[in-house]
């Protein structure tokens, strides 16, 4: 019978998928394993690499993913796709400690009492590998901005790297957000309860291959996903997000404004060149951003995107101003409060229509 299943969220990792399964092979030797690839549609053919392996090898599985990214969403359709009862997590980069897996298993096979086995870097024991002061520092910023919605004084809520028993994981996936690259954070705030869990240290390795895929887009969707626990159940996240983002563009649309009749503009062209560029500025920062899992990509795309975004915000803002007037001459309402409802029912309509015209076509 099947033990253990390890999923490894990929996205440009060809080079390390024979390296990968190769130690696997060797650090589950007398186990019943599987591995299995959850592929983003890498443009450098990891899926088919991890094909390759699959025709000789039927523990190689792969999930091609198309028109859909991120690493906490590949981990969660990963662990719902395999018999095993226990399912382990771990990089395609080789930076985890692959010998690990046999002593989770364990933990998990011979104490019922157990939810999960963690992969460590800051217990005795463990080390973060060659890390710069700066990393360092992020990362225990990190970690204690997640203590704020954790359950359990786990010392690595940032890891990626842990097995836990496949059923839990089966039926904590209605509940996952599926934000951002920290999916065990996301397991363990997601459930009701607090989970049980033991830690095991390793020590971080140098990445050999491939290129890290740590930038500030991935630093923000950490910072979103924290949100998302603690307030999304009242302000959804992607709406906040496009909210958000809609008062930057405010600031957007008057400093083009001021520019361009500082420079001679009369106000009904400066008006429209600010009206342009906000609506340019809140597309390309939403398609970043608030829908980084279905971005729009090339040229096409982002023209027929932005053609359809400048629509539907143009049509909100009719909206936002007849509702306001509406609620100002007819229900006598204050100046105040009838700008604001009409401001909330543009952001509305344009976030609903922008999700469906625009996000949710491709």
């Amino acid at each position: 019978m099947l033990e253990i299943a390890v999923v490894i969220p990929t996205f440009n990792e060809k080079a390390n998928v024979p390296t990968l399964v190769a130690r696997l092979d060797q650090a589950l030797a007398g186990r019943r394993w599987e591995a299995i690839f959850v592929d983003d549609d890498s443009p450098d053919g990891t899926a088919a690499a991890a094909r390759e392996l699959g025709r000789i090898d039927g523990r190689v599985r792969v999930i091609h993913r198309i028109g859909r990214r991120g690493l906490s969403s590949a981990c969660i359709e990963g662990m719902c796709a395999t018999a095993a009862p226990v399912v382990a997590v771990i990089d395609g980069d080789l930076q985890h400690d692959e010998t690990l897996l046999p002593r989770m298993l364990d933990l998990l096979q011979h104490d019922p009492a157990l939810d999960l086995v963690v992969g460590s870097r800051f217990v005795d024991g463990g080390g973060t590998g060659d890390w710069d002061r700066d990393r360092v520092a992020k990362s225990a910023l990190a970690t204690r901005l997640s203590r704020k919605v954790l359950k359990g004084d786990l010392s690595d809520p940032m890891s990626g790297f842990f097995a836990i028993r496949t059923d839990l994981a089966r039926r904590l996936a209605p509940d996952l957000s599926a934000i951002g690259f920290k999916i065990l954070l996301d397991l363990m705030t997601a459930s009701p309860v607090a989970l049980r869990f033991a830690e095991l240290p390793y020590t971080f390795r140098v990445r050999t291959e491939g290129e890290s895929k740590l930038d500030h887009v991935v630093a923000m969707e950490y910072l979103i996903a924290l949100y998302d626990r603690m307030f999304g159940r009242f302000v959804p996240v992607r709406f906040a997000m496009f909210s958000g983002i809609g008062v930057l563009g405010v600031g957007v649309h008057m400093a083009v404004l001021g520019l361009a009749m500082l420079v001679g503009t009369t106000f009904l062209p400066a008006q429209i060149m600010g009206a342009v560029a906000a609506m340019t500025f809140n597309f390309l920062l939403n398609n970043t951003l608030t829908y980084r899992d279905r971005r729009l990509k090339g040229l096409r795309q982002l023209l027929d995107g932005w053609v359809s975004f400048c629509v539907v915000c143009s049509v909100g803002l009719v909206a936002n101003i007849g509702i306001a007037a509406f609620v100002h001459d007819v229900r006598n309402s204050g100046v105040a409060a009838s700008a604001l409802i009409g401001i909330l029912v543009g952001a509305v309509w344009n976030y609903a229509l922008s999700s469906k015209f625009v996000w949710g076509r491709y």
